[in-house]
């Protein structure tokens, strides 16, 4: 094992043990790198790289601190790899989505709060028919976030936003060049939140595989015989 990967290893052992929680300060460079039998430059390089991840904060002048370890922060580094995608990749995402947003769909219908409900019918009365295809992509972003949220899981809610908002281009193409894309999203996501409204998780799991699948294969379409088969 190199040497800054132990490092990053004992670190990561701290915070398991409770030894740095979340907002605690790191001690002294010199200090913590005696504790952890590392050369300093050795955990100078470990801790930039748990910066990268947003495991740490670096404040200049002040002091290195554990993050908050929050889902939505934690998954930030993946978001920037989902960032480097091309058309051919974001078929990928999208295979991801249908996968992840389903099962979001089902524990939403199990577990939503009216609070939950209320926000995700306000969201589906926000738009109408008459939408342009911008302003139906935001509306999709926020359906579908809301959605992931109601599931009452952090991780699966920051990683289906995480994804999902890197669909944007090829949903707003989608809606530029398929006829009826405005209407057609909007009753899917009618149907939807009727499903999780209730409480039926097996019929809002599969009207999502439905609606995800819809823009996915239109871009399939799109890329023509070279789209990979996933």
């Amino acid at each position: 094992m190199a040497v800054t990967d132990e490092a990053i290893l004992k670190i990561k052992e701290m915070i398991i043990a409770g030894d740095l929680a979340p907002g605690d300060r790191l001690p002294p460079e010199k200090e913590l790198s005696e504790r952890l039998g590392l050369s300093r430059s050795s955990l100078r390089e470990a801790v930039k790289a748990l910066e990268v991840i947003r495991v740490l904060d670096v404040r200049r002048g002040d002091g290195t601190y554990v993050t908050s370890l929050e889902p939505r922060l934690l998954l930030e580094a993946m978001s920037f790899v989902v960032d480097l995608h091309d058309d051919h990749s974001v078929l990928e995402i999208f295979a991801v989505r249908r996968i992840l947003e389903p099962a979001a769909s089902s524990l939403a219908a199990r577990n939503a709060t009216e609070p939950d409900l209320d926000r995700l019918r306000e969201v589906v009365a926000s738009v109408d028919q008459a939408a342009d295809v911008a302003g139906l992509v935001e509306h999709d972003l926020e359906f579908h976030r809301g959605i992931a949220e109601a599931a009452g899981n952090a991780y699966l809610a920051s990683l289906i936003d995480s994804l999902s908002s890197h669909t944007v281009r090829a949903r707003i193409w989608r809606g530029i060049t398929q006829e009826n894309a405005v209407g057609r999203t909007l009753q899917e996501h009618h149907a939807i939140l009727d499903a999780i409204a209730a409480g039926d998780g097996d019929l809002a799991s599969a009207l999502t595989v439905v609606h995800v699948s819809g823009v996915e294969q239109w871009l399939r379409s799109a890329l023509g015989p070279e789209a990979p088969k996933l």
